[in-house]
């Protein structure tokens, strides 16, 4: 079958398009990096659907333990799809860019291609194609696999300096970790008073925090692989851990303004928040404007104290049952301080929850609901008379 000349033009045409785009979306995410890029954002919810379908075929919903080992590898194969993305757009991209010029049809321009693009040279090109398109398509190899090799040691350096504080915050805030939990492990095991080891030390852990947000949301929105790469515990996550410690700056601020950290509790609660809301919109999740990590909490509506959140206040008044069992200074009564910390919580809770959803985290308390209905697992605590 002949096609007419007319039709190879306009697929050469297209080819060419789908050239310049495989070459924009690699230099946007590994030269480059943009925030999320269209082509890294499908890559990573082909591989999700891919992988929930299987986790349901073995029948291993219902497990979170059996869940966890089975997504472990997703990370990787998100990395490993969106190469094999990028290698096959451009090598149908120059396929058809060869087709009209080669004499032979598709599959000559098929083999052309191939030859080119590996560098191979396993087939001479018949025809007048012009030596630019041969050249440019073996620099595409080049220019895919190169950047490649550089972009896998900058990925592994920023998951250890994320794992990293989240291991670290597993003795402070229980694993799997909760904002209550952190506040009163630091009161109750390290003591009032003793300086950098009691409840004085959450300013400078708040500051270290402030600091983790901001790289983690400069690396994670940059390179969206990196949010599937899980923690190395099972009931760890870098979602759950930077949700605890917001809780526990929120619960602070809410039950003991004049005891708690004010600027460096605040600092972070906005860092924190904005973190979760960059992510969030690099993955493509739609994030309500109205959750504003700049809202301060005197802003909530009086009328409708539970807008915002999905906690209940019972739940808020079981976190402080559990501090005052620690004798945690609290210095305002529960139903004031209520408002105060939905007022906080109301700036990160969305994005949070979205992340938690999509990474399937550990379904620790105060972490929002998972794909597969799933019991809040608290945080594992010593024997009683244990230290």
């Amino acid at each position: 079958m002949v096609v007419p000349v007319a039709v190879q033009s306009l697929a050469a045409v297209a080819g060419g398009a789908l050239v310049i785009a495989a070459w924009a979306n690699v230099i946007g995410t590994l030269v480059v990096p943009r925030r999320g890029s269209g082509l890294t954002r499908w890559t990573e919810r082909i591989v999700d659907r891919a992988f929930w379908a299987f986790i349901v075929a073995v029948r291993a919903s219902r497990d979170y333990r059996s869940r966890e080992q089975l997504l472990r590898p997703q990370g990787a194969t998100v990395l490993i799809v969106q190469f094999l993305a990028w290698l096959g757009s451009s090598f149908i991209g120059f396929t058809l860019l060869l087709w009209p010029f080669v004499t032979g049809g598709i599959t000559q321009a098929f083999i052309v291609a191939g030859g080119s693009m590996t560098t191979l040279g396993f087939s001479e090109p018949a025809g007048t194609v012009p030596p630019a398109i041969v050249y440019v398509a073996a620099a595409s190899g080049l220019v895919i696999i190169a950047p490649q090799i550089a972009y896998l040691p900058a990925l592994y350096e920023a998951y250890s300096r994320r794992e990293t504080e989240v291991t670290l915050l597993s003795a402070r805030a229980g694993v799997p970790a909760w904002g209550p939990e952190l506040l009163a492990r630091t009161h109750y095991a390290l003591g009032p008073g003793e300086g950098e080891l009691g409840i004085e030390s959450l300013p400078d852990l708040y500051a270290q925090w402030e600091r983790w947000a901001a790289d983690v949301a400069d690396t994670h929105s940059a390179y969206l692989p990196l949010v599937r790469f899980r923690s190395s515990g099972n009931l760890t996550s870098w979602v759950t851990a930077l949700l605890a410690v917001l809780d526990s700056a929120a619960l602070f601020l809410a039950l003991s303004p004049a005891s708690a950290p004010v600027v460096p509790a605040r600092l972070f609660l906005r860092t924190g928040s904005l973190c979760f809301h960059r992510i969030a919109r690099a993955m493509g999740f739609y994030v309500d404007d109205d959750s504003d990590p700049s809202r301060d909490p005197a802003a909530i509506s009086l009328s409708d104290p539970d807008a915002g959140t999905s906690l209940t206040y019972q739940e808020f008044l079981d976190a402080v049952d559990r501090l005052r069992a620690v004798d945690f200074p609290i210095e305002r009564d529960p139903a004031e301080a209520w408002m105060t910390f939905v007022g906080w919580r109301r700036n990160y809770e969305q994005a949070a929850y979205a992340l938690a959803f999509a990474v399937d985290a550990v379904p620790a308390p105060w972490s929002g609901p998972r794909r597969r209905s799933l019991p809040a697992i608290s945080p594992i605590r010593p024997p009683v008379g244990q230290a």
